[in-house]
C-alpha cells in the first residue's frame, strides 16, 4: 500500500513579504497547482491516501475559490482518503460554508479531545493511521492515552515543534521521548518546514515532511512530499522533491581588493546552475574597500532578468585605512577624523564609520 505525507502547504498565503503584487498573486496560484499536481501524482501511483499534518491553509480568512478548489480534489478523487489533522495556521474549518452531508466522505478528520484511528487491509496486515490535534489543554499528556496494538503498522499524525526535553510548556511541542516504545512505525509530523527523517526508536522513525513550496527565503531548498511504501510490515519513506519552484540563498563573499565587475562576476559564478524558473537571494559578505561602489539594484536588475525573482542584501564590513584620511579634506576624510579620536572600540568605531560613509554616498541604511 502506497501513501503519501504531506505538511505545511498553507494555501492562499499572501505571499507579499518579498514579491510584488502580481507575482505575490502568481505565487498563490502555483501553491494550489502545487496540491493539484501532487493529488494527480497520487492517482497516477495509485496512493490509498493522502496524509495532511497540520497547515493546510494559513490564515483563518481564505478565498472562497481557494477552498472550493481544495474540496473540488478530494471530492472528485473518491478513491483516495484525505486525513487531515489541523495544525496552529488552521484556526478555521475549510469546510465552513460546506452543508455537512455534502462533505465527501473521503475526507477524515482528527479531534482535539481523543486520539482518531482509521484502518485499513493489505495483504492480510492491517494498517492503521492514528492523530490527534494538538492544544494547550492536552500537550501534557496526549502520549499517555496513545495506545497502539503492536500487531499492525502503525502511523502516528501530530502536527508541532519538536522537543526531546520534558518542561516545555509551549502547546505545540512534541517531546518525542513520550513516544517511544509505542509500537509507532512511522510518525508523520508537521510544523518544521524542511523534510527531516531519523529514527524514533528500534521499531520506527519520525519524519517532518516539510512543505510543499517554499514561500520565503526562510523556505530555501529542495521542498516536497513523502511517498510512503508500506510492503511486510516495512514502511519504506522516500522524499520526492516536488515544488515549482525553489528558493536559494547564496553567499558571495568579497574582498577589498575588489571591483564592481568583479563582484558582477563573482555573483555569477555563485549562481550558475540555479534553474531560471527560481527565487534567489544574494548575500554578499566579506570586507571591502571605501571606494566601492557596491550596487544592489544592479545585481537585481541584471540577474533579475535570469531568475523569476532576486533579491540582493549587503551584508560586508568596510576596510578602513585610517592613513589614507589623514589629509583627506573632504566630508568623509573629516568625518573618520574625528571618529579616530574617540574613545572607542574598534569595532564600534568601524561600525559607525561604516554607517556614516554610506549615509555621505547617499545609499540606503537598513534599520
Amino acid at each position: 500500500m502506497k501513501m503519501i505525507h504531506c505538511a505545511d502547504l498553507h494555501l492562499d498565503s499572501k505571499m507579499e513579504s518579498n514579491l510584488s503584487t502580481e507575482k505575490a498573486r502568481e505565487r498563490r496560484e502555483e501553491l494550489l497547482q502545487t496540491f493539484e499536481r501532487m493529488v494527480e501524482a497520487a492517482e497516477a501511483g495509485r496512493v490509498r491516501a493522502i496524509l495532511i499534518a497540520g497547515d493546510l491553509f494559513d490564515k483563518p480568512h481564505n478565498r472562497k475559490a481557494a477552498r472550493r478548489r481544495v474540496l473540488d480534489q478530494i471530492t472528485s478523487h473518491p478513491d483516495i482518503d484525505f486525513l487531515y489533522l489541523k495544525g496552529n495556521h488552521d484556526d478555521t474549518d475549510f469546510l465552513v460554508d460546506v452543508r455537512p452531508e455534502d462533505i465527501p466522505s473521503n475526507l477524515k478528520s482528527f479531534r482535539q479531545d481523543q486520539w482518531t484511528t482509521y484502518f485499513y487491509e493489505e495483504d492480510d496486515i492491517t494498517i492503521t493511521v492514528t492523530g490527534r490535534e494538538i492544544t494547550a489543554e492536552n500537550s501534557r499528556n496526549m502520549a499517555t492515552g496513545l495506545v497502539l496494538d503492536q500487531a499492525n503498522v502503525n502511523i502516528v499524525m501530530l502536527h508541532g515543534q519538536e522537543s526531546l526535553y520534558d518542561g516545555n510548556d509551549k502547546a505545540e511541542v512534541i517531546n518525542r521521548t513520550e513516544y517511544r516504545g509505542k509500537n509507532i512505525d512511522y510518525l508523520a509530523l508537521g510544523h518544521i518546514h524542511s523534510f527531516r527523517k531519523d529514527r524514533l526508536d528500534d521499531r520506527g522513525s519520525y519524519c517532518y515532511a516539510g512543505c510543499l513550496e517554499g514561500r520565503g527565503f526562510d523556505e530555501c531548498g529542495p521542498k516536497g512530499y513523502v511517498l510512503l511504501d508500506i510492503e511486510d510490515r516495512q514502511v519504506k519513506a522516500n522524499f520526492v522533491p516536488f515544488a515549482y519552484r525553489t528558493l536559494h540563498e547564496v553567499e558571495v563573499e568579497l574582498d577589498e581588493d575588489m571591483d564592481m565587475p568583479a563582484v558582477l562576476k563573482m555573483v555569477e559564478d555563485a549562481v550558475l546552475g540555479i534553474p531560471s524558473q527560481d527565487l534567489v537571494k544574494i548575500t554578499l559578505s566579506g570586507r571591502t574597500d571605501m571606494n566601492l561602489d557596491l550596487d544592489l539594484r544592479r545585481i537585481e536588475r541584471i540577474f533579475g532578468e535570469r531568475f523569476y525573482f532576486v533579491k540582493a542584501v549587503d551584508q560586508t564590513s568596510l576596510k578602513i585605512d585610517y592613513e589614507s584620511f589623514r589629509n583627506d579634506h573632504s566630508l568623509k576624510g573629516e568625518f573618520v577624523r574625528l571618529l579616530e579620536g574617540e574613545d572607542l572600540d574598534e569595532k564600534m568605531r568601524a561600525s559607525i564609520i561604516e554607517t556614516g560613509m554610506r549615509a555621505i554616498l547617499g545609499e540606503d541604511i537598513d534599520e
